[in-house]
């Protein structure tokens, strides 16, 4: 059956294909309000994953919903093409570093290729796309390369630049050494990953006392040649150790001598403060850059407040090259030489002969062998950290000083943090936890890239004056170059040179590219060339009422888009946000091909189908930015439990009305009087009302339970229950409008889940048309149903729901006690004090005897006798109110009298030690004394096991009645067939056939029923019921003509 549900998606694809359907949502909504939709970009390099799949069945979903509530969703696909992930790939691909890349190639070869691998893979992304059932526009996109959105993005970073928002300095950031530039911080954050590193105490000598030493400590030796300074902290002492058996002494702070290896060989001869060793100079380390003394106050002691007592030796190498506060606390002292001896691919230069070539990582141990050889080592052992790697080539990062250019955030900081309060995130906790805190701790912005394929920096330097211009469209650099170009790419404008008049020198490029952060932040404006092609209203576009990304944007694109829409437009860029948690394998690591620990896309799609696939996804924890394992059973059972039921409900409905030829003109909600009627619209308005709340709030958490209970009790109650009425001989006014409600449900429920599971909606929505009137060609053209308060009836669903676990207790107890349930037996009791669960019962009365096979319903109220009552305080919620004094009530409500009980169950609270307490602090639970008895809640269920002989003989006829409609299924008969039968069988089985035969015969649809002796019989249907032999022999009843013998 699942993959007839897979072969009907193919055909639901071909119709909106066929229909040109997407199309058609638009048109339909044009001159409605727009609801704002963004899809971030997508780097164009590989096929999508689970994690795409995940994000744009969100974002599908929500766009589907306000289409179908009358709003113009334009959802227009997008492509991240430029900057680091790209160039990775051409140079994979090639065998080269960029360096090699270039030199080979030159800038327009190379940017050829980069830009040729943007197409490689986009007929794949549609393909999964469309099977997915995503209606977006992927042939009108937009890609960050081309001309008019790069000309945009040029017209934002001048809206920043006149804004004195953008500055060049020289700083330290994340440095791929794979790819040859600096990353973000946000991007640098992405991949820590846990590694072993050197961790060595390096003693270093005063200048003045060469037995005195400064102890430092670092985990990065490949950065000591580049030491400039030693940093303590001004606040705390520090001592001075003497070595018990020769004249050295180390200085270390006191608060770290607990943790300074062989403590017990030295004793403490001196205490100082931090600040009295600020100024102390020292010999240093290596020579390589010792002639800095010459211009710098180097080599010396220097105090900040960074410097903390968790670890190390309270005295902190410094290395300005390589370390953010390193560079700060050099500036800080006027020292403005920062020596940093590795290139861009992380290898040691020329500065350094001894380790030239060397990769940074590989040079560590040859500096710990020339600082052991100089007796500078005084400690040395491995310890593992964690340790950021580039998220791209998977190569540990270095903090680099290169100059940069800025956007200045903390200048926005205030408006950045209150625009994005106002911002609705789900999950909540997000707003002010994850994204919240890197706000809080925001830092200026390093948008420039050292790379060659990307948007260039629009900044113009004069080469003599070192003016700058920034150019902020096409039209402007023509005016100052003469020169108009169709492309913006570095090998059409680095050659752009100008001259002002008057003005002496030649304005040139820099060299740098806009990190594709800013792109992607710019593409509310820029997927519309706005301000230059597109003169709409900006309203119009701006902001997003909605965005759905991973939780690792919320460092990334979410943070981006919503600095550049502040800093131009002092709002946040978009109003709501749902945030998707990590996908991982089964095994809970990283989805890898190379470990084949998970299942493709594709091929999950063509077993399980797209719209189990959705709804398991959109379902999960996934949507409370959870972390989760994939596991395909999670698919298949969400098509067994929830797909399937519904499918096979509307194939009830089809067979019975197909087999009395119905179909209806009625519009609108139908008025029954049927109490499983009223109950199924109540429900269904239920569900609408609960669907749509959690749509209207962007919350996709809990939808599962709520649909997966509608399904579970349209089948097993509505249907279940209601069998005989569509199983009348006669359209009865009764029938008629349980064929009606059963269609108007369902056609609800398509309209209702159409967002979420488009395939089968639209299957379901579509074959309905048969039976009812519909509004539309298709589910997604019609609209979300608006819930009906006058049909919600809550009294009513209550007593649905007794029913429902009356039935399912009396189940339990039958099966406990190995009866099957087509044994009849006397009589079930049901033991409740409360009057209003009797009434239900009552109500029900004629359904709960017929679905447990019981004679009679008897009532009980006194169930001390039958049942034990414990209670049993909600420890979280009252352990956190009465702290210490929560051993006093657990006591005093784990033993509760049976009065107080009942006056909690009956007033809803009671009072104990001058507390209120309600039923929400005191959990109530009840046990059956006896194998007899089963309990849910309020409700009590004991059954009279003890059989007679004519309790035995019905349940034999009913198994007779089994094996009569197994044998119709597999002669595949039509539930409307009536039939013929001529059975043999042995003489006890034979008595009960003829004593309950008009049962058998109305149960069956069977106008005659002849016993045969055995002869001939070797081609009939054999069947063993206990240790009875049955043969039977079924034909329609108009193929031949009834036979002698007895009735």
């Amino acid at each position: 059956m699942g993959n007839h549900l897979v072969s009907l998606e193919h055909e639901i694809l071909a119709y909106w294909k066929e229909k040109k359907l997407f199309k058609a949502s638009l048109d339909q909504n044009k001159d409605n309000p727009p609801w704002i939709f963004y899809d971030g970009p997508p780097f164009a390099t590989g096929t999508p994953h689970h994690g795409h799949i995940l994000a744009s069945t969100i974002k599908d979903t929500l766009g589907r919903y306000h289409s179908q509530n009358a709003r113009l969703v334009e959802r227009r696909f997008g492509w991240d093409c430029h900057s680091v992930p790209i160039e990775h790939e051409i140079n994979k691909q090639l065998g080269l570093t960029s360096e090699q890349a270039l030199k080979k190639l030159g800038i327009e070869g190379y940017n050829h290729e980069c830009r040729g691998i943007v197409q490689r893979y986009t007929d794949l992304w549609q393909q999964t796309i469309e099977r997915i059932g995503r209606w977006v526009d992927m042939d009108n996109d937009y890609k960050t390369m081309d001309p008019n959105f790069m000309e945009s993005v040029w017209w934002v970073f001048k809206q920043l630049w006149e804004k004195d928002l953008v500055y060049q300095s020289i700083k330290v950031v994340p440095f791929s050494t794979a790819l040859g530039t600096g990353l973000s911080n946000f991007e640098a954050s992405s991949n820590y990953q846990n590694i072993q590193d050197p961790s060595i105490i390096v003693l270093v000598v005063d200048q003045q006392d060469p037995n005195l030493h400064y102890a430092i400590w670092t985990t990065t030796p490949w950065t000591l040649p580049s030491n400039l300074l030693i940093c303590v902290n001004p606040n705390e002492d520090y001592v001075t150790l003497q070595e018990k058996n020769s004249d050295r002494k180390i200085v270390i702070a006191q608060a770290r001598m607990g943790q300074f290896p062989q403590i017990d060989q030295f004793e403490i001869i001196d205490k100082i403060t931090g600040k009295s060793l600020v100024g102390k100079t020292y010999q240093p380390l290596f020579d390589y850059f010792k002639t800095a003394t010459d211009h710098e106050p180097v080599f010396r002691i220097v105090a900040d407040d960074y410097v903390t007592m968790s670890d190390g030796t309270g005295m902190v190498h410094q290395a300005p090259a390589f370390g953010e506060d390193d560079l700060r606390i050099a500036k800080d002292n006027q020292i403005n030489y920062h020596p940093c001896p590795i290139d861009d691919a992380g290898k040691f230069n020329a500065d350094i002969p001894e380790l030239k070539g060397l990769y940074f990582k590989d040079a560590d141990k040859l500096i710990i062998k020339m600082l052991k050889d100089q007796n500078r080592l005084y400690d040395h052992h491995v310890i593992e950290h964690s340790y950021p790697f580039c998220p791209r080539s998977d190569t540990p990062l270095i903090y680099k000083a290169i100059p940069s250019w800025f956007i200045r955030v903390t200048a926005i900081k205030d408006r950045l943090i209150e625009n994005c309060d106002t911002i609705n995130w789900q999950p909540s906790h997000i707003k002010s936890g994850r994204f919240g805190e890197w706000l809080n701790n925001c830092r200026d912005w390093a948008v420039s890239r050292n790379l060659s394929w990307g948007n260039p920096i629009p900044i113009w330097v004069n080469d003599q004056t070192k003016k700058t211009i920034c150019i902020g469209s096409v039209e402007e650099l023509r005016q100052y170059s003469k020169i108009r170009v169709k492309d913006l790419h570095r090998e059409h404008v680095d050659t752009i040179t100008f001259s002002i008049p008057g003005e002496p020198g030649i304005y040139h490029r820099v060299e740098e590219t806009l990190d594709c952060w800013f792109e992607a932040g710019s593409m509310p404006y820029a997927q519309h060339h706005y301000p230059f092609s597109n003169k709409k209203e900006l309203s119009s576009m701006f902001p997003a009422d909605f965005i759905a990304e991973g939780v690792d944007q919320t460092r990334g694109w979410f943070y981006t888009i919503n600095v550049i829409s502040t800093a131009l437009f002092d709002k946040a860029a978009f109003k709501n946000v749902i945030v998707n948690g990590i996908i991982l394998a089964k095994d809970g690591k990283k989805m890898s091909k190379r470990l084949k620990n998970y299942t493709e896309p594709s091929v999950l799609l063509e077993k399980y189908g797209a719209d189990a696939l959705r709804l398991y996804l959109i379902s999960s924890n996934l949507v409370k930015a959870e972390e989760q394992r994939f596991e395909d059973r999670g698919v298949s059972e969400v098509l067994r439990t929830i797909l399937l039921p519904w499918y096979n409900a509307f194939k009830f409905l089809k067979t019975y009305a197909d087999a009395d030829q119905w179909s209806s003109d009625h519009k609108g909600t139908p008025i029954p009087s049927h109490d499983l009627d009223c109950w199924l619209l109540s429900k269904t308005n239920n569900l609408i009302k609960h669907l749509r709340s959690q749509f209207d709030h962007y919350d996709l958490s809990g939808l599962l339970s709520h649909i997966h209970q509608y399904i579970d009790e349209l089948t097993n109650i509505y249907i279940r229950f209601n069998r005989s009425r569509f199983w009348d001989e006669h359209m009865s006014s009764d029938k008629e409008y349980a064929y009606l409600t059963l269609a108007h449900s369902l056609s609800l429920l398509s309209r209702a889940m159409a967002p979420i599971t488009p395939f089968i909606s639209e299957y379901l929505y579509r074959e309905l048309h048969q039976y009812i009137p519909l509004n539309s060609q298709s589910v997604h053209l019609d609209d979300y149903p608006r819930f009906e308060p006058s049909q919600i009836n809550q009294a009513l669903e209550s007593s649905v729901q007794t029913m429902y676990s009356i039935i399912n207790l009396g189940r339990f107890l039958r099966t406990k006690s190995d009866l099957k349930i087509k044994i009849p037996l006397n009589s079930i009791t049901v033991i409740c004090r409360d009057d209003v669960v009797r009434q239900y019962t009552e109500k029900f009365a004629t359904i709960i005897k017929r679905e447990l096979n019981i004679k009679s319903i008897e009532y009980m109220d006194d169930e001390r006798e039958y049942v034990e009552t414990k209670t049993l305080p909600n420890s979280p919620v009252l352990g956190k109110r009465f702290g210490a004094r929560f051993k006093v009530f657990r006591q005093l409500i784990t033993n509760l009298s049976s009065d107080l009980i009942n006056e909690l169950e009956a007033q809803g609270s009671i009072t104990l030690a001058g507390e209120t307490l309600s039923k929400e602090d005191i959990l109530i639970t009840r046990e059956g004394k006896t194998d007899q008895i089963a309990c849910d809640g309020l409700i009590s269920v004991m059954i009279d096991t003890e059989l007679n002989d004519q309790l035995i003989s019905e349940g034999m006829a009913r198994e007779v009645i089994n094996r009569i409609q197994k044998t119709r299924k597999e002669l595949d008969l039509n539930v409307s067939d009536r039939i013929h039968i001529i059975y043999h069988a042995d003489p006890y089985l034979n008595n009960v056939i003829q004593e309950h035969s008009r049962f058998i015969q109305d149960e069956t649809l069977t106008t005659q029923l002849v016993v045969k002796h055995e002869q001939n019989t070797n081609d009939w249907s054999a069947h063993l019921i206990d240790d009875h032999r049955l043969k039977l022999s079924i034909a329609i009843d108009h193929d031949i003509k009834p036979e002698s013998g007895s009735q």
